[in-house]
């Protein structure tokens, strides 16, 4: 007897699943959600791939930000793609067996190169330590634009996958390379994660870290000068505030450096504490983040520009990752509204890069997380251990937000659950059901046809 093959059996879980989408899109001020179902279905090619992960966004950070922000029943960008699934995030010890939980340089590694690898590794095997080639260089080999933008420092863990191997990931500028002895110049490796980011020439490379690219380069050809001098030296644009960005003209590779370390997050508020807080509603300012820092949203739509523009005469269009990385360091630090008002600027980048593909149907859209965070949704007679805090939400309503994943006073802990996954475009339909990680690095890489 014929047995029909995945594809068919995802195609067919992908028709049963339509009118569910579809309904989902609508209801959510979509559109054409039957239009995007049916396109997402279809599969074919891809142009474009706009991949956007909210770093420790897992359902409990999403449904928190939905419930303060839009309300129980509202919807968020993100929650109305017409395909969604979900995935498994587990790292490996190095002789490939699960390690449950991961961080993210080993999660991120297994979407950039589709291979799995320890907690710590940067794009590089569990066990022999060796690269492995990333979704970012198969695509510049096949002529595609390549750009990553974060709200972390831009040798962080979840951008240093794209363009940077290394064994492990604190070794972020020329000055960092205590763990990773192998992987400098002066032992015939590629040099710290920032000297290899500028090395790649990416096309748009947006974020934080300026105190990392300021570090002065200790061998090999840029000797004494510092990684932003080095980026300069190949032909980098290096702007550092929203004028700079928006005067970023197309043709030379841009570096954007927004922060010394980290983006500043845009809400604040009182953390989380033993015993609870007060009821409080947030604050939607953060009194150390200066006016002229852009926002996500802002960043994403200029790098789409700038990496459209590169290939306006070019069949080939580009890849573009963008991360949220505060939801994870707010959460981190068991601040709720911090967390919140990083998940909500994640959001309008979400929107950003679907306003494009609305425009460019033949870009795929996938947004997902690296990994669950510890945040929980609690009743509010609850006396949870840990800390917690309660929140006043825009509906006036009182919500209670507990972080219990290890001992107060210390940083709270990722978690290892599935995390969801959602698409749109060429190829949406293989985040169907739950796959891993590493399939995403297959689902980008069949997009864009790479080899």
């Amino acid at each position: 007897m014929h047995r029909p093959s995945r594809r068919h059996l995802t195609l067919a879980a992908a028709t049963v699943v339509t009118a569910a989408a579809v309904a989902a899109t609508t209801s959510a001020g979509a559109v054409d959600g039957a239009g995007q179902a049916r396109s997402a279905i279809k599969g074919g090619t891809a142009k474009n791939v706009i991949l956007l992960i909210g770093d420790g966004m897992g359902d409990s950070e999403t449904t928190l930000a939905r419930d303060y922000t839009v309300g129980a029943d509202g919807r968020l960008n993100l929650d109305t793609f017409p395909l969604t699934g979900a995935y498994t995030t587990y790292a490996v010890h190095a002789d490939g067996t699960p390690d449950y939980v991961t961080d993210s340089a080993a999660s991120g590694t297994g979407w950039a190169t589709g291979h799995k690898t320890v907690n710590g590794r940067v794009s590089k095997t569990p066990g022999t330590d060796k690269a492995v080639p990333t979704i970012l260089e198969l695509a510049q080999r096949n002529g595609y634009a390549t750009g990553s933008v974060t709200t972390a420092e831009l040798t962080d863990a979840t951008p240093a996958v794209l363009a940077s191997h290394a064994t492990d990931r604190s070794c972020q500028g020329p000055a960092d390379m205590a763990k990773c002895p192998a992987d400098t110049i002066a032992a015939g490796g590629p040099g710290s994660i920032a000297e290899q980011s500028v090395n790649h020439k990416v096309d748009v490379l947006l974020g934080g870290g300026k105190a990392r690219f300021d570090q002065k380069v200790t061998e090999g050809a840029f000797k004494g000068m510092t990684v932003t001098e080095q980026a300069r030296k190949l032909g980098y644009q290096v702007v550092t505030d929203t004028t700079g960005l928006k005067n970023a003209k197309p043709g030379k590779p841009v570096l954007g450096l927004f922060a010394s370390g980290n983006v500043p997050t845009e809400w604040s508020g009182k953390a989380a504490a033993t015993g609870g807080t007060a009821p409080q509603r947030c604050v939607t300012a953060n009194p150390g983040r200066p006016a002229a820092t852009p926002s996500l949203a802002d960043s994403a739509t200029k790098a789409i520009q700038l990496l459209e523009a590169k290939q306006k005469r070019s069949k080939k269009g580009f890849f573009l990752q963008i991360e949220g990385a505060s939801i994870d360091k707010r959460d981190h630090a068991a601040d709720p509204c911090g967390q919140i008002g990083e998940t909500a600027a994640f959001d309008r980048a979400v929107k950003v890069a679907r306003d494009y593909a609305a425009k460019h149907p033949d870009t795929l859209v996938v947004t997902t997380a690296d990994h669950g965070h510890t945040s929980q949704i609690v009743p509010l007679e609850a006396t949870p251990p840990g800390l917690s805090a309660t929140l006043v939400t825009d509906e006036g309503q009182q919500l209670k937000v507990n972080y219990s994943t290890n001992t107060p006073g210390q940083s709270q802990e990722h978690t290892g659950t599935q995390v969801r996954i959602a698409a749109q475009g060429p190829q949406a339909y293989r985040v169907l059901g739950v796959t891993d990680q590493t399939d995403l690095f297959t689902t980008v890489r069949e997009a864009l046809r790479l080899r």
